[in-house]
Parts: structure tokens; sequence; C-alpha cells
């Protein structure tokens, strides 16, 4: 567009702090965003414990005992060879590997006189950590 003869537009100076501007608010959102996402990660991880949860529950209401180690929550959704009054499947799909691509720990009977426990090692797959890599327990 010319008005007067002169063309009209934005400077390279406008141009780059315009971008300059964009950054920064970039640099205070993306953490926010980020953290936000490994919080997520947890909730979702407590979320499928608790499912898993009652999925137990029921079977064992059916069975009058909880799957065993050995079997684990694979339990829930194929029946047992050794299990003739399971009425599953328990669990609509099969057992999903935690947010973070690893599978769940299923222990039966569990630690400190629990009937099991079931664990999730968080982001780094190893026992114990803290932030994205804490572990995810049923019985927290």
């Amino acid at each position: 567009m010319k008005r007067n003869g002169t063309a009209r537009g934005f400077t390279l100076l406008e141009l780059l702090v315009v971008i300059v501007i964009i950054g920064l608010l970039a640099a205070f959102v993306a953490p926010k965003y980020f953290g936000q996402i490994g919080r997520s990660k947890n909730q979702i991880a407590k979320a499928q414990i608790e499912a898993f949860e009652k999925a137990l529950d029921q079977y064992r209401i059916d069975t009058e005992h909880y799957p065993e180690t050995n079997a684990g929550m694979s339990a829930l959704f194929v029946q047992p060879a050794n299990e003739p009054n399971w009425h599953g499947p328990y669990l609509k799909k099969g057992v999903p590997l935690d947010p973070w691509g690893h599978a769940y720990i299923y222990k039966s009977p569990g630690a400190d006189g629990r009937d099991y426990d079931i664990s999730s090692y968080g982001a780094d797959g190893q026992a114990s950590g803290n932030g994205d890599n804490a572990d995810i327990n049923s019985w927290n």
C-alpha cells in the first residue's frame, strides 16, 4: 500500500520486538504446561490403579481370593486355567501399560499385611524417585 508516495509496513526492529515478546511469553508458559503434563500422567496412573482395585474386588467376590502374583492382573481379563468360578472379564480391555509405557507391578499377597500391591514406578521405571519419577502405589 502506498500513501503519499511511501510504502508502509513494519520495520525489522518492530518485528524483532514482537518476536522477543512472544519468546518471553512462551518461556513463562511452557514450563507450566509441561509440568501439567507430568501431573496429568500421575493422575491417570492413580485412576487406572483405582480401576484395577475395583476389578480385583469383583474377582475376589467371584473366586473368594485375589489373583496370585504369577497370574498377575491378566487374570482380570483372561480366565486362569485353575479358576472355575471366574466370571470375567473384569476389565473391558486388557491391562494397559502405565502412562509412561511400563507394566504395572502386581504382588499378592502385598507387603505389610495388605491383600495385594499395585505399583507404577513413574517416568523412570525405577523404584522410588521424586516428581515425575515418584512411585504411584495402591496403598497411598
